[in-house]
């Protein structure tokens, strides 16, 4: 079975639970160099009980005259901070079931506890949403799975949409707030994540979808340095088509346009959008829609010109990797077998579909509403969003990086999935995020997997194993000098003339270049030098 491991489960629990006489109702209280902290105490899947420690504020309100600009750090807290409730949502177009504030620059911390032999790698985990939306609240991102490991978990938000990336290419607003929200959470975590039992020289970064995009910029960002030792990329990347531009003034111009700001003179739209309500803003997302335009993907980062500020992109990624100039890290990198294969925006073919494209997905058929035209435009959608970008970036890593690249395909398609088809309610592929089904509770949509023989059940333990090998190790295959937690299958690094990478499906598998016959159209339409 594919989620047969050489492992000690017990080894999960070998370090006994020193909490066994403390009150359930009586909160963990943890002391940092920062300040003190009360939390609450949660349970895992299999029973184990940890501590939970949520809406701690790591940055000042970005309000008022801090709307816009750079984070300002918060160094010391005053009396007790209560961190039990984990706090609001950034500004975005959620329903309202969700509190939202501009106000939301929080982090969590989930740890197994701290009176250890010693410390615990942590995983810092960026959330997903394509910069406008998600949130790394315990709804989106629990850590019932994967506190089963020893391993500290932090999620965290950061801001959003124009509110956390509006770039005008000018001193007062160069962009890539939202970037700098993470750093300062990253510090956050080097100054205080000892208390909670973490280990501040074993840190991972991971995320998905736009927070892969993040975990690679902050790879090569000088603003990262020194704050992480791993990194996991699942299902995005900023290797895209096109360079990162140096400013986002369409965007600007666009988000001016709804909220009636001028757009005549970037100082003036600049000072207006600071007097609009967070509301206003976040609630005029389906004003980006246009013919032809994907908000998917609208917020890109930027190469900030230089103004003498501090930059966290000096330089477009694609060059930084190819020349070295990177933090060098063991980098875990993955897509989705199928990845948005139900979304068939109109840009796929009002704009990109220029004949080389429809002759290698559509084989010059005739657009129809049937599932073989479906299938193919999914497809189509899909590699240009994320999973080209991706395999970019796997080809670019594997071949600069001095540190090894692993690099798996999410193939396993369970009981739960982030699509079904809305007439049937059957599940059709394995959809991006689809991976985070089993490596986090995502109770705002999803119940959580119990314990069980199911193999669903089986791959949370696969997935949260491989995921604590590589923070522990630098390797998903585990200990090289012990059996406990090792896979049944060598998983190999990629290398430039040997791209091998694992498959995830019901069972493992070692295969060679990943659907590189599909993205050969987009290496020739989109030609760089790796």
């Amino acid at each position: 079975m594919f989620v047969k491991l050489l492992c000690c489960l017990c080894s999960v629990y070998c370090l006994g639970n020193q909490y066994v006489n403390a009150n359930l109702d009586d909160g963990p209280i943890t002391t940092t160099p920062m300040g003190v902290f009360r939390g609450s105490w949660m349970e895992t899947r299999r029973g184990r009980r940890f501590e939970s420690y949520r809406g701690i504020k790591y940055a000042e309100p970005p309000i008022n005259e801090l709307r816009f600009q750079p984070p300002k750090p918060i160094t010391r807290y005053n009396g007790i901070v209560n961190a039990t409730d984990q706090g609001v949502v950034c500004p975005q177009p959620l329903p309202p079931r969700y509190t939202i504030d501009e106000d939301c620059l929080t982090i969590n911390v989930y740890t197994p506890g701290r009176n250890r032999s010693s410390l615990l790698p942590v995983i810092f985990y960026l959330h997903p949403g394509g910069f406008y939306s998600m949130t790394g609240r315990t709804d989106f991102a629990g850590a019932n799975y994967l506190a089963d490991k020893d391993v500290v978990l932090v999620t965290s938000n950061y801001r959003l949409g124009s509110l956390g990336f509006l770039s005008l290419g000018t001193s007062y607003a160069p962009g890539n707030n939202g970037y700098r929200d993470q750093v300062v959470a990253l510090k956050w975590v080097q100054t205080n994540i000892r208390a909670f039992g973490g280990d501040p020289n074993l840190v991972t970064i991971a995320g998905c979808s736009a927070g892969s995009v993040s975990v690679m910029l902050h790879m090569i960002s000088p603003m990262s340095k020194g704050l992480f030792h791993r990194a996991i990329s699942v299902s995005g990347s900023p290797t895209s088509k096109v360079p990162s531009p140096s400013n986002r003034l369409d965007l600007a111009y666009k988000q001016a346009r709804i909220v009636n700001c001028p757009t005549n003179d970037t100082r003036a739209l600049y000072d207006c959008l600071k007097t609009k309500t967070w509301k206003e803003l976040a609630g005029s997302f389906e004003g980006f829609y246009e013919f032809g335009s994907d908000p998917l993907s609208l917020w890109r980062p930027v190469v900030e010109p230089d103004f003498g500020q501090e930059r966290f992109l000096t330089m477009e990624p694609m060059d930084a990797i190819r020349e070295g100039k990177m933090h060098a890290v063991p980098y875990l990198i993955s897509m989705t077998k199928d990845e948005f294969f139900w979304k068939a925006f109109c840009k796929v073919f009002c704009f990109d579909m220029i004949s080389q494209l429809r002759k290698a997905y559509l084989g010059d058929r005739e657009l129809v509403n049937d599932n073989y035209t479906a299938d193919r435009l999914g497809k189509l959608y899909g590699d240009s969003i994320t999973a080209f970008p991706t395999h970019r970036l796997a080809n670019l890593m594997c071949r600069h990086s001095s540190q090894p690249v692993y690099y798996y395909e999410f193939a396993y398609l369970g009981n739960q999935s982030h699509y079904r088809d809305p007439d049937t309610k059957k599940l059709l592929g394995v959809a991006h995020h689809d991976d985070l089904l089993y490596l986090f509770t995502l109770s705002y949509r999803y119940s959580t997997i119990e314990v069980s023989d199911s193999t669903d059940s089986k791959m949370v333990d696969f997935m949260t194993q491989i995921w604590y090998n590589f923070a522990k190790w630098g390797n998903p295959n585990g200990d090289p000098n012990a059996n406990c937690g090792k896979l049944e299958i060598s998983w190999p690094p990629m290398l430039p003339n040997n791209r091998r990478y694992l498959q995830i499906a019901d069972e493992l598998s070692i295969r060679e270049n990943l659907f590189e016959d599909r993205f050969k159209i987009w290496e020739e339409l989109y030609p760089i030098r790796y």
